[in-house]
C-alpha cells in the first residue's frame, strides 16, 4: 500500500465543524454521546511558528479575553500554548530529538498545530506539519480498532478461541517454574488452562511477550533464534505463526498483562478471518473512511523527503531501524505486516483517528463504531490481573482494547482525567484522547532513547494550558 494523495495539507473545514465552542458535552456521562467531525480551519502557506493559521475571527476561533484576563480559545490559554513551540525547541537543542510536531484539540476543533525544530538528523531541513513518521506501537490502536470493527460486524466474538483461525497455536504450552526441596527451581511446559482468545490479543493478556522485555532467556533466546519479530529478515505470517507455536508462553492468559507481540498476532489472525492482506483491510476500514491519506505500511519513493529521522546519536536508532524496513512492501518481501508496529502517519492523519474515537466512533458524517463498542475498549480490562503498563504510561493506567485507561485521578505522573486513554511509540511518538475534557493530543518526534521523558513532557504543557 503506497502513500496516496496529495503532500499537501488539506485545506477546507471539516464537515459537521462546530456551531458553537461548547456544543459537546464535557460530562463524564455524556463522553460518548456522537460529536462533530471535529473542525481544523487552516491554509496551506507554510508552517512558521503559527503553523499557518491565521490568527482572525471565523478563521483561529478567538474567544477573547475572559475570566481574569486571559485570552483564550476553546478553554485554552493562549499565553500557555505559547510555551510549547520554546519548550520542544529548547529539547531539540539538547539532544532530545531532531524536532518536533504537537497538535491540540478540542471539542473537535484543532487549536494548537505547529512544526519545531528540524526534520534530519544532520538538522538542515526544517520540520513541517505534513512529516511522516515511524509510529511504532501507535500502530496498534488501529488495528485493534479494526479488529473490534469485526466483532461489532458479528465476524468473530471475543471470547473465541484464535486457534479458530490461526492453527499453527492450537497445541501451545505456557512455561511454568517450579521450586524444589532443595532450594533449585525446575521448569517445564504445561496445557493452558485456557485457549488465548481474540480479547487476550487487544488487552494483551495472551502470556505472549516481546523478546526485549521477557524475563525468561529461555523464551528470549527461542523468540531471537526464530526471527519472530522479523529484527533480522523477512518471515511470512505462516511460518511466523508456525514458529510460534512451538514456543512456551511466559504466563497463562487471562492472567496477566504483558506487553508483546500480541497485536502483530492479532494482525495475522485479521487476515485469516476476512481473507484480506492487513494492509488492504485497514485502508479500506479505516484509513480510507477517516482520509488518512498518508498512513501506510511503508514509504514510497516520492515521499522519503518528508520523512522524519532521529538522530544519529541516539543510542537506540541503529538498532531500531534494522527492524523497520519501510521502504520495502511487505507484501512484495515475503513480510507479514507487522500489527503491532508496521505503520506511518502524520500528525494530522493521527488525529483523525484519535477525534473518530473521542466522538464515540464517527468522523465527518462517516461512523465506524457504534458508541457503547467505544466505552467499552476504552474500560479498564485487567481488573483482578497482575501486570502494570507503567514502562508506558507511568502508575495509574489499566488496559482496554487496544488503549491504555487511567483508573483514576492522582498516582500518575503527568496530569489528565480519570478514564482518558492514551499510547505511544517506541520511536518516540505518543497520544492522549480525554473524553471528559474533550481533548486530543498528539506528539509527533523521533527520539527512542528519550521517549518517556518527552511524552511526560509534552502531556504536563497540555494540561499546563487548560484553564476551564
Amino acid at each position: 500500500m503506497l502513500l496516496h494523495g496529495s503532500s499537501a495539507v488539506r485545506t477546507g473545514a471539516f464537515a459537521l465543524a462546530l456551531a458553537l465552542a461548547g456544543l459537546a458535552p464535557s460530562t463524564a456521562s455524556a463522553q460518548f454521546a456522537p460529536g462533530p467531525g471535529g473542525r481544523f480551519e487552516r491554509d496551506d502557506r507554510g508552517s512558521g511558528r503559527d503553523g499557518g493559521f491565521e490568527r482572525g475571527p471565523g478563521r483561529f476561533d478567538r474567544e477573547g479575553r475572559r475570566g481574569r484576563g486571559e485570552d483564550t480559545v476553546m478553554g485554552f490559554s493562549r499565553e500557555r500554548l505559547a510555551r510549547i513551540g520554546p519548550v520542544m525547541r529548547a529539547e531539540a537543542d539538547r539532544g532530545m530529538f531532531p524536532g518536533a510536531v504537537t497538535l491540540i484539540a478540542r471539542r473537535g476543533r484543532i487549536i494548537h498545530f505547529e512544526a519545531h525544530g528540524f526534520r534530519d538528523a544532520a538538522k538542515t531541513q526544517p520540520m513541517t506539519r505534513d512529516t511522516i513518521f515511524l509510529l511504532a506501537s501507535m500502530t496498534k490502536p488501529i488495528v485493534s480498532t479494526a479488529a473490534v470493527m469485526l466483532v461489532e460486524q458479528g465476524r468473530m466474538k471475543l471470547s473465541d478461541p484464535v486457534a479458530t483461525w490461526l492453527t499453527e497455536l492450537r497445541d501451545m504450552k505456557v512455561q511454568v517454574e517450579r521450586r524444589n526441596a532443595d532450594g533449585t527451581t525446575t521448569t517445564e511446559d504445561v496445557t493452558l488452562a485456557r485457549p488465548i482468545t481474540v480479547q487476550d490479543l487487544l488487552r494483551h493478556t495472551s502470556g505472549l511477550t516481546y523478546a526485549g522485555s521477557v524475563r525468561s532467556p529461555r523464551i528470549k533466546q527461542l523468540l531471537d533464534e526464530q526471527n519472530i519479530e522479523a529484527r533480522t529478515a523477512n518471515i511470512t505470517g505462516d511460518e511466523m505463526l508456525r514458529r510460534l507455536g512451538q514456543i512456551p508462553l511466559m504466563h497463562q492468559p487471562a492472567t496477566n498483562f504483558e506487553y508483546s507481540i500480541s497485536t502483530d498476532v492479532l494482525g495475522l489472525l485479521l487476515e485469516r478471518v476476512t481473507g484480506k492482506r492487513l494492509d488492504v483491510l485497514i485502508k479500506e476500514m479505516i484509513l480510507d473512511p477517516l482520509d488518512m491519506r498518508d498512513t501506510a505500511w511503508f514509504v514510497a519513493e516520492g515521499r522519503r523527503a518528508r520523512l522524519a529521522e532521529a538522530l544519529d546519536s541516539d543510542p537506540a536508532k541503529a538498532g531500531m531501524w534494522a527492524a523497520y524496513r519501510i521502504f520495502e512492501n511487505p507484501a512484495d518481501h515475503g513480510q507479514y505486516f507487522k500489527g503491532g508496529a508496521g505503520l506511518v502517519s502524520t500528525a494530522e492523519d493521527y488525529f483523525r483517528f484519535a477525534q473518530m474515537i473521542l466522538n464515540g466512533g464517527q468522523f465527518e458524517g462517516r461512523r465506524l463504531l457504534s458508541p457503547k463498542w467505544v466505552e467499552f475498549m476504552l474500560s479498564d480490562h485487567l481488573i483482578g490481573m497482575g501486570g502494570t503498563t507503567a514502562a508506558s504510561t507511568g502508575p495509574g493506567y489499566g488496559f482496554g482494547l487496544g488503549f491504555a485507561v487511567r483508573r483514576q485521578d492522582g498516582f500518575a505522573v503527568a496530569p489528565g482525567s480519570t478514564g482518558d486513554a492514551m499510547w505511544a511509540g517506541a520511536w518516540g511518538t505518543s497520544f492522549t484522547i480525554d473524553p471528559r475534557e474533550g481533548i486530543v493530543a498528539i506528539l509527533m518526534a523521533q527520539g527512542p532513547t528519550n521517549r518517556v521523558h518527552t511524552r511526560m513532557l509534552f502531556k504536563n504543557l497540555v494540561y499546563g494550558a487548560v484553564v476551564r
